[in-house]
């Protein structure tokens, strides 16, 4: 990923500190499982404080990709600082990062209990206030952790989205591989939200995660490969013949670059439709809707039995669906540049 991105180092900061949610997840998930013997996902202060870091990466590679897509769209005689400096994003990423650790450092002073609430719950409706359907289980996610897990998919829609017009302002096609290669990642964060739908009730949805993200982490890192072998950067290793590629002419000039439909269709144009918004009221919209959905997911599934039922198909299924959507809508757009997604 650091030799395949011209101007943008700010993304590669973004993609690079998802190292940063791998390795500060695992002690926390050793914490849920020595202190209260449980998994990381029933224990929401720890849970949501180790997933805020994801969030992290993503705002991180969204901005740092909106401010290159607009300064490339208006023909800016030089690139923003976060494009051409590493400096701007990392300081960005090292702020939210020490954010997100008070989050955890704090509950964990006051001796938390597994079920303590992420941030105190202060974003919850009051438990006397919630009188309609089922009653909710104590692992149930708050709604905080619950704006980081939906912000996590949006997120990731929006850079898939933002690779994909790149490809196209840049003439360079190699890009819109890189959508494809994230598209296993975002099926994996669609698997953990199916699993918290259902109160972590489906245990094989966990392995599941695991396998999408191993091939997530491929197809993303191969990706990135052509897109470095395109700026005609050369494998160190000749012996690994099988990924010298020949480069041929990546870049569509003129009538060949598509371009797409200027109309909202897809939670991955959210940055085409905000691009006259600042950084600033770009995010609050964004957190905004992902606050709305987030109320909506956990207060609207005690309306319904499903959820508490654990239907390993049901579940699948979940998954499954929009995953393929998301899948052909790309195919689709990629034959048809004016074709409307459904989401």
């Amino acid at each position: 990923m650091f030799h395949c991105i011209l101007y943008h180092k700010g993304v590669t900061v973004g993609f690079a500190s998802c190292l940063s949610f791998v390795f500060l997840t695992i002690p926390a998930a050793i914490a849920a499982k020595l202190l209260y013997g449980v998994s990381l996902a029933d224990s929401d202060w720890l849970h949501g404080s180790a997933e805020s870091l994801l969030t992290v990466t993503n705002l991180v590679t969204v901005i740092a990709f909106r401010q290159a897509l607009k300064a490339k769209e208006e023909n800016a005689p030089v690139m923003p600082e976060s494009a051409t400096s590493y400096a701007p994003m990392t300081w960005l990423l090292v702020g939210l990062t020490a954010l997100a650790g008070v989050t955890a450092l704090v509950p964990a002073l006051m001796t938390p209990e597994v079920h303590t609430p992420y941030l105190g719950g202060f974003m919850d409706l009051p438990p006397e206030f919630v009188t309609w359907g089922n009653p909710e289980p104590e692992n149930a996610l708050t709604v905080a952790t619950w704006i980081i897990h939906v912000s996590s998919l949006v997120e990731f829609l929006v850079a898939m989205g933002f690779a994909w017009r790149w490809a196209d302002i840049s003439g360079n096609q190699t890009w819109k591989g890189l959508t494809w290669g994230l598209i296993p990642l975002h099926s994996s964060g669609i698997t953990a939200c199916t699993y918290h739908l259902f109160y972590n009730q489906i245990p094989i949805l966990v392995p599941f995660q695991a396998f999408l993200t191993c091939l997530g982490n491929t197809t993303a890192a191969y990706a990135a490969y052509r897109i470095a072998v395109s700026n005609n950067w050369a494998f160190p290793l000749e012996q690994l013949y099988f990924l010298n590629m020949d480069k041929g002419d990546v870049s569509a000039t003129g009538s060949e670059v598509k371009q797409e439909s200027p109309s909202l269709v897809g939670f991955e144009d959210l940055g085409d439709a905000l691009a006259n918004d600042n950084d600033y009221t770009f995010l609050v919209k964004l957190f905004v809707g992902c606050a709305v959905a987030s109320y909506a997911i956990k207060y609207g599934e005690l309306f319904f039995d499903f959820p508490f039922d654990a239907n390993v198909y049901l579940g699948i299924s979940v998954i499954l669906v929009p995953s393929m959507l998301n899948a052909f809508k790309w195919y689709k757009r990629s034959q048809d540049p004016k074709f409307e997604g459904w989401f």
